[in-house]
């Protein structure tokens, strides 16, 4: 079955620079963390300084962790679901090097890189996972097959084991013995400690024996599969370690625009007080109502009323997730529960934090808020068997870069003009979850020829499971499909396949439609406004869910992202110290 991956009784304790040390050429690799949060960004810098060359980048995200490792010249593949700097958008380093060819990029879905993993850590020849119908992934999938199932005859895919060299991964602590403990979202960490052969931590802090049970909820990784440990205090700055400090926006935004080297950006510096105090800010401390970054309109702006239209989609019997990068649906979900929809279910971090209480979307103080209100922490390996497979979640309204006529997405490449391909992040789940959730949603603020076309370039995901008897056969509810745009509101039709514009936004006409999509338009003979809600849902979505704006970054064209960036986390800074020295 492969090499063991059976570990010590007991981790060395060790240095920084001695951890890094293990890390050998030519190593699949993978980084542990999510997003802008507990990433071994010390450890990162330790090991692209060693000179370490042609690692096989192997983890759910890209994103700053990649782009640190391809600054270096450390990465010779990867395999991923997707790679963004969440609000900053497309990592440069990482398309430049999948535009070029430099960079061997090998795209997997969620679920199969977690029953791969599952079969490293099971010891078994190879897992199955659903079909991610309606979409091209099996055919980029490394090593994926569609099988028979030897029971029912079904078509299923199949998967062999995705075994790691090394994996590295930042914690809150370890004990004196060797364990280790992750607080909050743990993203994919437990499938890979289990699939890696050797583990390495850094943590903020190490404490007696017996002295981690102290911290409530938590994830403990046992001593036993950990092979090293060592302590770094801010080693995951500037992405967040709570509950030591938040992520560091500011410090982000200055690296990426500064066009320095990640390594010099970020080289040595301390901790800043305003991440330190946004960990220690609880939801207890903030008040009922903010005051809005923006000046409010008189008539509620389209991003506005966007989120509205999205809310309006939810109730109580809904369970919402939050995408990786999706501040629209995100804030669109915390509309409804803070308005007409108490008693639904929103999970945010990509399922990591389970039935959060609707928090307004506040920078640096979101991951903390959500972690604290949250009924449970979780990872996706074992949030996807629970609730997606499962078909318990209504909905995950995701954004989409190109939409053809018959509701399929492309988000991993489009082709250029002059026939060379333009690298998008990349489907992270969309391709499974487009068939589990019951009702398939997606987003796209822009309406244009460009985005909605006549076949996508790649269908990284589609409805492949429409019509109600062939989803219950496949053990998920009939749902509806729609598609939300500045312009209107498509709905995919069971019947046709195709998408049917059922409703218009505000002032928009069919012939603004018509011309602004790349295939012949077909209106539903109930075509309609679309319906607003009244002046307090407004009030609530700018006061109290979405103060600085976020859901304004997905309309701004590239241009200006970079000063409405800059107001939000000054925005975003100075309500930090203003309800730090509030709470002191």
């Amino acid at each position: 079955m492969g090499e063991s991956l059976v570990k010590p009784n007991r981790p060395a304790f060790t240095s920084v620079e001695a951890l890094a040390a293990l890390v050998a050429d030519g190593d699949v690799f993978g980084v542990g963390g999510h997003h802008f949060a507990r990433l071994p960004m010390r450890l990162l810098a330790a090991i692209a300084a060693r000179g370490v060359r042609e690692l096989r980048y192997t983890s759910w995200a890209g994103g700053l962790a990649l782009e640190y490792l391809l600054e270096a010249g450390a990465v010779a593949s990867a395999d991923l679901c997707f790679s963004s700097l969440d609000i900053f958008g497309l990592p440069p380093r990482f398309r430049a090097a999948a535009e070029s060819g430099s960079l061997a990029v090998r795209d997997w879905t969620a679920l199969a890189m977690i029953e791969a993993l599952h079969a490293a850590q099971k010891n078994l020849p190879s897992l199955p996972f659903q079909l991610p119908t309606g979409s091209a992934m099996m055919e980029r999938i490394p090593g994926a097959r569609t099988a028979a199932d030897p029971v029912t005859g079904e078509a299923v895919g199949v998967i062999p084991p995705l075994r790691l060299d090394t994996l590295i991964l930042h914690a809150a602590r370890a004990d004196e013995s060797g364990n280790v403990q992750i607080l909050g979202a743990r993203a994919l960490d437990l499938a890979m400690i289990g699939a890696a052969r050797k583990v390495l931590v850094t943590v903020e802090e190490i404490v007696p024996v017996g002295h981690l049970a102290e911290a409530g909820r938590q994830t403990v990784i046992t001593r036993n599969q950990v092979t090293a440990i060592a302590q770094a205090p801010g080693g995951a700055w500037p992405t967040s370690s709570l509950p030591f400090y938040a992520t560091d926006y500011a410090a982000l935004a200055e690296a990426f625009a500064s066009g320095r080297p990640l390594a010099e950006s970020f080289a040595s510096r301390p901790v800043a007080g305003h991440v330190v105090a946004a960990a220690a800010i609880r939801p207890a401390d903030l008040p009922v109502r903010f005051p809005a970054v923006h000046a409010a309109p008189e008539a509620p702006t389209i991003d506005e009323i966007m989120a509205a239209r999205i809310a309006a989609e939810l109730d109580d019997e809904s369970f919402a997730s939050a995408g990786a990068v999706s501040p629209l649906a995100n804030v669109a979900y915390r509309l409804a529960k803070a308005t007409h929809a108490p008693n639904m279910i929103i999970a945010t971090f990509s399922c990591g934090h389970v039935d959060i209480a609707p928090s307004p979307l506040l920078l640096s103080l979101v991951e903390g808020l959500d972690a604290a209100t949250a009924a449970a922490h979780a990872g996706g390996d074992d949030t996807y068997a629970a609730y997606y497979q499962a078909g318990a979640v209504t909905h995950e309204i995701i954004g989409a870069a190109q939409i053809d006529r018959r509701g399929r997405v492309n988000n991993l490449a489009i082709r250029r003009r002059n026939g060379a391909m333009l690298r998008l992040p990349g489907q992270g789940g969309m391709a499974d979850v487009a068939n589990m959730h019951r009702d398939y949603a997606l987003y796209v603020p822009r309406h244009t020829p460009l985005a909605f076309v006549e076949a996508v370039d790649i269908a990284s995901s589609g409805r492949g499971l429409a019509r109600a008897e062939e989803r219950m056969r496949a053990g998920f509810r009939p749902g509806k499909a729609r598609v939300f745009t500045d312009l209107c509101v498509f709905r995919l039709d069971e019947d046709s396949g195709e998408l049917v514009v059922d409703e218009l936004m505000p002032g928009v006409t069919r012939e603004v439609v018509t011309e602004a999509t790349g295939f012949a338009v077909t209106f539903a003979a109930d075509c309609r406004p679309v319906a607003l809600p009244d002046a307090a849902s407004f009030d609530i979505l700018r006061h109290r869910i979405d103060p600085l704006g976020l859901r304004k970054l997905e309309f701004v064209v590239a241009r200006e992202r970079g000063d409405l960036i800059a107001a939000i986390i000054a925005a975003d800074r100075a309500l930090v110290e203003r309800l730090g020295r509030t709470t002191a």
